[in-house]
Protein backbone atom coordinates (compact mmCIF):
# COMPACT_ATOMS: atom_id res chain seq x y z
CA UNK A 1 0.00 0.00 0.00
CA UNK A 2 1.21 3.49 -1.02
CA UNK A 3 2.12 5.73 1.92
CA UNK A 4 2.08 9.43 2.20
CA UNK A 5 5.99 10.77 2.43
CA UNK A 6 7.74 14.24 3.39
CA UNK A 7 6.17 17.08 1.64
CA UNK A 8 10.11 17.38 0.89
CA UNK A 9 10.27 14.35 -1.07
CA UNK A 10 7.04 14.34 -2.84
CA UNK A 11 8.35 18.15 -3.98
CA UNK A 12 11.21 16.80 -4.99
CA UNK A 13 9.52 13.87 -7.15
CA UNK A 14 7.23 16.54 -8.56
CA UNK A 15 10.16 18.94 -9.35
CA UNK A 16 12.14 16.35 -11.59
CA UNK A 17 9.16 16.34 -13.70
CA UNK A 18 10.43 19.35 -15.37
CA UNK A 19 13.50 20.75 -16.52
CA UNK A 20 16.01 22.31 -14.25
CA UNK A 21 15.32 25.79 -15.48
CA UNK A 22 11.86 26.02 -14.49
CA UNK A 23 12.50 25.31 -11.00
CA UNK A 24 11.35 28.47 -9.10
CA UNK A 25 8.57 28.30 -11.31
CA UNK A 26 7.52 24.48 -10.13
CA UNK A 27 8.24 25.52 -6.44
CA UNK A 28 5.84 28.70 -6.49
CA UNK A 29 3.43 25.66 -7.84
CA UNK A 30 4.24 23.20 -4.91
CA UNK A 31 3.05 26.06 -2.60
CA UNK A 32 -0.66 25.80 -3.76
CA UNK A 33 -0.87 21.95 -4.62
CA UNK A 34 -1.89 20.46 -1.51
CA UNK A 35 -0.17 17.57 0.06
CA UNK A 36 -0.15 13.75 -1.28
CA UNK A 37 -2.65 11.68 0.08
CA UNK A 38 -0.21 9.26 -1.61
CA UNK A 39 3.09 9.03 -2.74
CA UNK A 40 3.54 9.66 -6.52
CA UNK A 41 4.07 6.44 -8.53
CA UNK A 42 5.38 4.30 -11.83
CA UNK A 43 7.50 7.29 -13.15
CA UNK A 44 8.60 7.53 -16.30
CA UNK A 45 11.69 9.61 -17.72
CA UNK A 46 12.17 10.96 -21.08
CA UNK A 47 14.71 13.35 -22.47
CA UNK A 48 13.10 17.19 -22.83
CA UNK A 49 15.88 19.55 -24.47
CA UNK A 50 18.18 17.98 -23.92
CA UNK A 51 17.95 17.09 -19.75
CA UNK A 52 16.37 13.80 -18.83
CA UNK A 53 12.82 14.59 -16.69
CA UNK A 54 11.45 12.17 -14.74
CA UNK A 55 7.09 12.43 -14.51
CA UNK A 56 5.13 10.31 -12.31
CA UNK A 57 2.59 8.19 -13.79
CA UNK A 58 0.08 8.72 -11.35
CA UNK A 59 -0.44 11.55 -8.13
CA UNK A 60 -2.54 11.74 -5.57
CA UNK A 61 -2.42 15.37 -4.47
CA UNK A 62 -6.27 16.94 -4.43
CA UNK A 63 -6.89 19.64 -7.18
CA UNK A 64 -5.76 23.02 -5.34
CA UNK A 65 -8.83 25.65 -5.02
CA UNK A 66 -9.13 27.97 -7.37
CA UNK A 67 -8.48 30.82 -5.86
CA UNK A 68 -4.84 29.77 -4.73
CA UNK A 69 -3.91 28.86 -8.18
CA UNK A 70 -5.28 32.04 -9.84
CA UNK A 71 -2.61 34.61 -8.76
CA UNK A 72 -0.06 31.89 -10.30
CA UNK A 73 1.69 33.60 -13.78
CA UNK A 74 0.98 31.80 -16.99
CA UNK A 75 4.32 29.39 -16.77
CA UNK A 76 3.24 28.22 -13.49
CA UNK A 77 -0.58 28.03 -14.44
CA UNK A 78 0.77 25.30 -17.03
CA UNK A 79 2.44 23.65 -14.72
CA UNK A 80 0.35 23.07 -12.65
CA UNK A 81 -1.97 21.77 -15.49
CA UNK A 82 1.20 19.19 -16.34
CA UNK A 83 1.43 18.02 -12.72
CA UNK A 84 -2.63 17.16 -12.80
CA UNK A 85 -2.93 15.52 -15.87
CA UNK A 86 -1.24 12.70 -13.86
CA UNK A 87 -3.95 12.83 -11.56
CA UNK A 88 -5.33 8.94 -10.62
CA UNK A 89 -8.61 10.23 -11.72
CA UNK A 90 -8.98 10.38 -15.26
CA UNK A 91 -11.73 12.86 -15.54
CA UNK A 92 -9.04 15.43 -13.63
CA UNK A 93 -6.61 14.34 -16.43
CA UNK A 94 -8.80 15.33 -19.36
CA UNK A 95 -10.22 18.62 -17.56
CA UNK A 96 -6.33 19.74 -16.88
CA UNK A 97 -5.20 18.28 -20.47
CA UNK A 98 -7.60 20.12 -22.49
CA UNK A 99 -5.80 23.67 -20.78
CA UNK A 100 -2.48 22.87 -21.93
CA UNK A 101 -2.87 20.94 -24.83
CA UNK A 102 -2.15 23.40 -27.68
CA UNK A 103 0.78 24.16 -25.14
CA UNK A 104 3.68 25.55 -27.23
CA UNK A 105 6.34 24.74 -24.48
CA UNK A 106 8.26 21.55 -25.45
CA UNK A 107 8.23 20.45 -21.41
CA UNK A 108 4.41 20.13 -21.86
CA UNK A 109 4.66 17.60 -24.69
CA UNK A 110 5.34 14.52 -22.60
CA UNK A 111 2.69 14.98 -20.65
CA UNK A 112 0.28 15.06 -23.49
CA UNK A 113 2.07 11.78 -25.02
CA UNK A 114 1.83 10.12 -21.83
CA UNK A 115 -2.23 10.54 -22.34
CA UNK A 116 -2.13 9.03 -25.61
CA UNK A 117 -1.03 5.87 -24.54
CA UNK A 118 -3.57 5.69 -21.15
CA UNK A 119 -5.52 5.40 -24.35
CA UNK A 120 -8.58 6.84 -22.76
CA UNK A 121 -11.09 7.76 -26.01
CA UNK A 122 -12.23 11.26 -24.09
CA UNK A 123 -9.10 12.04 -23.74
CA UNK A 124 -7.73 11.31 -27.21
CA UNK A 125 -10.45 13.63 -28.50
CA UNK A 126 -9.19 16.52 -26.40
CA UNK A 127 -5.73 15.66 -28.06
CA UNK A 128 -7.05 15.92 -31.44
CA UNK A 129 -9.13 18.57 -30.74
CA UNK A 130 -6.43 20.68 -29.30
CA UNK A 131 -3.16 19.62 -31.77
CA UNK A 132 -5.53 19.93 -35.38
CA UNK A 133 -2.49 21.42 -37.11
CA UNK A 134 -0.27 18.13 -35.95
CA UNK A 135 -0.71 16.32 -39.29
CA UNK A 136 0.26 19.43 -41.63
CA UNK A 137 3.98 20.56 -41.93
CA UNK A 138 4.49 24.11 -40.93
CA UNK A 139 2.62 24.35 -37.24
CA UNK A 140 5.28 24.77 -33.97
CA UNK A 141 3.46 21.86 -32.27
CA UNK A 142 4.36 19.20 -35.10
CA UNK A 143 7.92 20.49 -34.66
CA UNK A 144 7.68 20.01 -30.83
CA UNK A 145 5.95 16.58 -30.83
CA UNK A 146 8.64 15.18 -33.77
CA UNK A 147 11.30 16.83 -32.19
CA UNK A 148 9.78 14.64 -28.88
CA UNK A 149 9.33 11.94 -30.75
CA UNK A 150 12.83 11.79 -32.42
CA UNK A 151 14.85 12.23 -28.93
CA UNK A 152 12.24 9.60 -27.11
CA UNK A 153 12.48 6.33 -29.79
CA UNK A 154 11.29 3.89 -26.91
CA UNK A 155 8.89 5.70 -25.14
CA UNK A 156 7.03 6.79 -28.54
CA UNK A 157 7.37 2.85 -29.76
CA UNK A 158 5.82 1.64 -26.18
CA UNK A 159 3.34 4.57 -26.22
CA UNK A 160 2.13 3.15 -29.75
CA UNK A 161 2.41 -0.43 -28.32
CA UNK A 162 -0.39 0.76 -25.71
CA UNK A 163 -1.92 2.28 -28.26
CA UNK A 164 -2.24 -0.85 -30.62
CA UNK A 165 -3.32 -3.23 -28.13
CA UNK A 166 -6.18 -1.43 -25.99
CA UNK A 167 -7.10 -0.76 -29.99
CA UNK A 168 -6.77 -4.49 -30.45
CA UNK A 169 -8.79 -5.22 -27.47
CA UNK A 170 -11.60 -2.95 -26.76
CA UNK A 171 -12.29 -1.34 -30.60
CA UNK A 172 -11.04 -3.61 -32.58
CA UNK A 173 -14.78 -4.98 -33.65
Amino acid sequence: MLTPQDPSSVARVLGAAFPTRLAGYVRAVLVVVPDARFAPVHPFDVEVQDETVIIPSRIYNEEPSPDLHRPLNPTQQAILQCLYTRHHDGLVRQRHLEQIVACDEPWVVPFVMQLVGEYVPEILEAITKGLPGLFTPGPVQRRLYGEFIGRNPAFFARTERRVVSYWTCYYRW
